[in-house]
Order: structure tokens, then C-alpha cells, then sequence
């Protein structure tokens, strides 16, 4: 599928010189900047260089004096405790933190991740019920719970108190807990919004530190774990998430956790961890276990001390990885055949996809390379518990939660957000669905955001990727949401006469370019799963790239590479 490249706006001239002057940057530098809403010396300073007293009192979020007073009383009579979190990678890290810091305090503590198949999301009956039965007087829940209204309320009919740690929005109505930390709730006045399910589980431990007179160092000794649910849950990384995630990465690339550090070795990490470390080989090992067998293995080897359980551990959740990675090639395989062979889903703006035996773990990963090969809004269902059940995914900006809300009136249940969302309904509505569901879509989303396209934050020369330069975005990690990798759009490139295919398919393009009119330099890059490029690249005739500049290492030297996004010749660009 072709992609459309959209150039953002240039800042205001004023602005960027004002800006290059102060930091003695070059232009291109301070553009990157005012995008990312950094315009003065100090705010650039406080990005570059993020520093933990940038943290917000932890005291400013509503409900946090009660649940710190209410932990303290916990501690203080030896009551029985449960951390309660959700079986994804949020969920389980967060259960792991609070846990971790809760152990040495408390003789009477517990942990509990409900069974994705038989409990589902959120606060079930059955946990609150083992929590009673098993004279539980405190539950914190974390990640999940703020829209648990009538299970708290059975919960207080039972007699157990529950804190709830949450970050996704809440409904009109607040469940009526001991105390319910969620900076999105309306009438909380928490400056940050965006913290992770975690991260929101890490305040609670950093005022309690604050309100205990304990050294806030031993929460942040716990910040390698926070960084992890900040990568895998895609929220901003921008304010307190960037601190978070700045020095959780130092704490994981020095001194991990002894179960985070089994897992980066299963994971086959060696070099410097960096954010899409944890999205591509970290996250998906410790959701694996929740997909295909039960999240609370997750949380065992986050907690782990002991070497053979840790070995043991980190062997089984990398067969579940595996596992996940087969039904996950297998199922998105047979869906894309069923999709092509049926006359159903040609010239449709949506999908909306049943199979009863596919593999309800794995079926929001399948909606996601479905998403990316047609680029139209996907539900992939399943069945589970007589219901079918899936997860949806979106394109663009179009509001995915929006249009599945539209046909509510068909559903069991739903949630989520404007880019992704799970839903269950009857097996007979599956049909009216997906007829309502693509009436909706086609009525209201744009042709535009039904292509897909790149992003460009600047056009620059190869010539401009100087040492400075280098270094300089080197310093704009993490990226993540609302800080993404730059891409850069360079035209009028040539092939220097070496680039060739790589690949075991011969799938990738190995690039050697030059820049026409500049310098005679020789520019290395790769263009993953490009191949079709090379017909025209070999003409030695002029073409435009848009690239991230990455660096790698190859026997102890660090060496500048781009990664070739797309490639459009003079002839693409007519086409258009």
C-alpha cells in the first residue's frame, strides 16, 4: 500500500531563531523542539536533562492521604492484604512494585491476577469473594477498577476495603472505595494525566515514603519496572512519564530486578536497553504468560529471588512467547486468506472478522497486522463463555470507541479508547455487527484516514546529520507517544552503485546512497521489506527518502545508519 508523506508545519521563524540561538543548535535541532512544545532555554534544559525532583508531589492526586493512611493501618495491625492487578503487562509490573515494596512491611500479604478466560478484565466476583473467604481485609487494586462500581459495593458487603490505582477514564460515577487514585477522574487535581497504571501504583509508594520519613530512593529502586509498563502500555512519554521512563531505563541497563533480568536474557538483550527493547522483546514475554496460560506467572518471575525458579520461570514464559508467536503467524495467516478469497470484504471500509477456534489471547494482536494490512478500521472475534468475544483496532485519527458505541445495543460489554477497544456480544449479533459496524464507519470516516501515511518532522540534506547533530538527538530519548522518533525527508538521493538485497528472502534493501549537488559522502541505510525499490534505485536516477537515523554497533565500533521508511522517485511523486 502506497503511503501519503505529510510534512508538519515549520515553527515560526522567530521562534526557531530565538531557540537556536540560546542553545547554540542549528535550525533543524530547534524545529524538533518547538514541535514537542519546548520553546525556552529552561524548558529545554529540564528535557534534555530530566531529573527526579521534577517529579509532582505525589499528595497532589485526590485520595492519596486516605490510601497512605489506610496502608499505614494495614501495616501497623497486621491485616491480610491482596494486590490486585490486571493480567497485561501494566497489570502485572504494577502488582509487582506494590508487592516488592509491601513484603517487608507486611507478614500477611497476597497477590491476585484474574484468569483472562474465566474472570475476564477488571475487579471479578471471584476475587472478591477468595478475598473474604480468606479473611482478606484490604485489597489494592491497580490498573484497573475505576469503573467497578457494583463490585466494590459487594466487596464493602463482604467487609473488604479496597484501594483502587487507575489511569483510564473514569464513568460519571466513582466506585465508592476507600480511597480511588485515578489522576483522570474529573475533580483531581494531579498535574500529570498520563501516568501508567503502574506509574500511578509508584506515587502511591512515593508518598508513602514521604508520609513515613523513608528515603524516597527505595522507590525509585523500582523504576525499572515502572519504565517497563510505561513502554508496554503506549501512554505519553512526555512529563513525568519521561522522567519515569529516563531513569527507570538507567535502573534497568544497570542494575534490573533479578526477574527482569532473566527476562532480557530470554529476550537475547545485550546491548543498551532502549524503549522499543521493552515494547518488542520484554513486554511480549511477560504478556505471553496471560494470553496463553495465566498472568500470575508473569508476576512470579517479576518477584523472584531464588536462581532455579528464576531459570525455571524464564523457560516457561519464553515457550509462551513462542507459543503466542505461532497462533499468532497461523491465525493472522488464515484470517488474511479468508479475507482475500471471500467477495464479503472487498471494497469494505471495515473488518469484522469470526472464527470460534481462534485463540482469544492472541486475537488483539491479529486485529493489530490486520489493521496494518488493510488499514481500515478491524474487529477480530472469538468465541468465549458462549459470547463472542474480540478486540478491535483503528486507523488514523478516526474513533474507533465512538463507532462501536453506535451499535452498543448489540453488545455484552465493551471498553477501551479511540484506537483500540475490546467487546463481547451474543454469537447471533455477530452478523448485525459487522453490518452496523461498517454502515457507521463508512458514514463517518474521511477518505484521508483511510490512507496511511508518514509523518515528516523536517526536511533536511544527509549533509546535515553531523556528530553534533548526532549527539544532540541522541538526548531526545525515550521516544515513545508525543516524543516519536524523527523522521526526516531528504530528496534528490542517488545510489552510490552498492546497495543490494538482504534478507532471507531477499525481502530488504541494503542502501549505499549519496546526496546529488552536496558532498560526496557515502550514506549507509536499510529499507526493511522493500525490495521493490531496488528496480528503480539501480536507474541511477534521483529519488526522495523519509528515514530515522539510528545507530549500531558492529564489533565495538557505533556506526550512523538510516532507517529508510519509504522511497518515492520523481515517477511515484507524478502518480499522485
Amino acid at each position: 500500500m502506497q503511503k501519503s508523506w505529510r510534512i508538519k508545519k515549520p515553527a515560526d521563524i522567530n521562534d526557531l531563531k530565538h531557540l537556536s540561538a540560546a542553545l547554540n543548535v542549528d535550525m533543524a535541532i530547534a524545529n524538533l523542539l518547538i514541535q514537542r512544545g519546548i520553546k525556552t532555554f529552561s524548558e529545554a534544559r529540564s528535557f534534555f536533562r530530566p531529573k527526579l525532583t521534577d517529579l509532582h508531589d505525589p499528595f497532589l492526586m485526590k485520595d492519596m492521604d486516605k490510601a497512605v493512611a489506610r496502608i499505614k493501618k494495614a501495616i501497623d495491625n497486621d491485616e491480610k492484604v491482596m494486590i490486585y492487578g490486571d493480567y497485561d503487562v501494566d497489570g502485572t509490573t504494577s502488582v509487582a512494585l506494590m508487592y516488592s515494596f509491601l513484603r517487608s512491611r507486611l507478614t500477611n500479604l497476597d497477590y491476585y491476577i484474574p484468569d483472562r478466560y474465566m474472570e475476564g478484565y477488571g475487579i471479578s466476583r471471584l476475587s472478591i469473594e477468595y478475598a473474604a473467604e480468606h479473611q482478606i481485609t484490604l485489597v489494592i487494586v491497580l490498573d484497573c477498577g475505576i469503573k467497578a462500581v457494583d463490585k466494590i459495593a459487594y466487596a464493602k458487603e463482604l467487609g473488604v476495603d479496597f484501594i483502587i490505582c487507575d489511569h483510564h477514564n473514569p464513568d460519571d460515577k466513582i466506585p465508592d472505595a476507600v480511597a480511588v487514585l485515578d489522576p483522570k477522574q474529573l475533580d483531581c487535581s494531579y498535574p500529570f494525566k498520563e501516568l501508567s497504571g503502574c506509574g500511578v501504583g509508584f506515587k502511591l509508594i512515593q508518598a508513602y515514603c514521604l508520609n513515613q520519613g523513608i528515603p524516597e530512593e527505595v522507590a525509585f529502586e523500582l523504576l525499572d519496572l515502572v519504565v517497563v509498563s510505561i513502554a508496554s502500555d503506549i501512554v505519553p512519554l512526555t512529563g513525568e512519564n519521561r522522567v519515569l521512563a529516563y531513569f527507570g531505563l538507567q535502573k534497568l541497563n544497570s542494575n534490573p530486578s533479578t526477574g527482569l533480568k532473566t527476562i532480557i536474557k530470554y529476550a537475547g538483550l545485550t546491548g543498551e536497553i532502549k524503549i522499543n527493547d521493552i515494547v518488542f522483546k520484554i513486554g511480549p514475554r511477560l504478556n505471553a504468560s496471560g494470553r496463553i496460560e495465566h498472568g500470575k506467572k508473569s508476576v512470579a518471575i517479576l518477584l523472584a529471588e531464588d536462581a532455579k525458579e528464576l531459570e525455571d520461570l524464564g523457560i516457561e514464559i519464553n515457550s509462551y512467547n513462542e507459543i503466542r508467536k505461532t497462533l499468532d503467524r497461523d491465525i493472522t495467516q488464515e484470517a488474511l486468506e479468508i479475507i482475500e478469497k471471500s467477495e464479503f470484504y472487498q471494497g469494505r471500509k471495515t473488518t469484522v472478522i469470526y472464527n470460534r477456534d481462534w485463540h482469544k489471547g492472541v486475537v488483539g494482536i491479529v486485529a493489530s497486522r490486520l489493521t496494518e494490512y488493510y488499514y481500515r478500521p478491524t474487529v477480530v472475534l472469538t468465541e468465549s463463555n458462549g459470547l463472542a468475544t474480540g478486540s478491535a483496532r483503528s486507523v488514523g485519527e478516526f474513533d474507533l470507541y465512538e463507532a462501536i458505541g453506535a451499535c452498543a445495543d448489540l453488545l455484552e460489554s465493551y471498553g477501551g479508547h479511540m484506537y483500540a477497544a475490546g467487546l463481547s456480544m451474543k454469537l447471533e449479533n455477530v452478523a448485525e455487527f459487522s453490518r452496523r459496524f461498517e454502515q457507521v464507519v463508512r458514514d463517518s470516516i474521511s477518505e484521508e484516514q483511510l490512507k496511511q501515511s508518514i509523518e515528516i518532522d523536517a526536511k533536511i540534506s544527509l549533509s546535515d546529520l553531523s556528530p553534533k547533530f548526532l549527539r544532540l538527538l541522541n538526548q531526545f530519548e525515550p521516544y515513545g507517544p508525543h516524543n516519536m522518533t524523527p523522521t526526516f525527508l531528504t530528496e534528490n538521493v542517488f545510489d552510490y552503485g552498492t546497495s543490494r538485497l538482504v534478507g532471507k528472502n531477499s525481502e530488504h534493501l541494503k542502501l549505499d546512497l549519496m546526496e546529488a549537488n552536496r558532498s560526496s559522502a557515502v550514506f549507509s541505510g536499510i529499507a526493511f521489506s522493500q525490495s521493490g525499490h531496488l528496480e528503480m534505485i539501480k536507474k541511477s536516477i534521483p529519488f526522495d527518502i523519509c528515514y530515522s537515523v539510528t545507530e549500531n554497533e558492529y564489533r565495538g565500533k557505533t556506526y550512523m545508519q538510516l532507517n529508510v521508511r519509504d522511497i518515492k522517485s520523481l515517477r511515484d511523486e507524478n502518480d499522485n
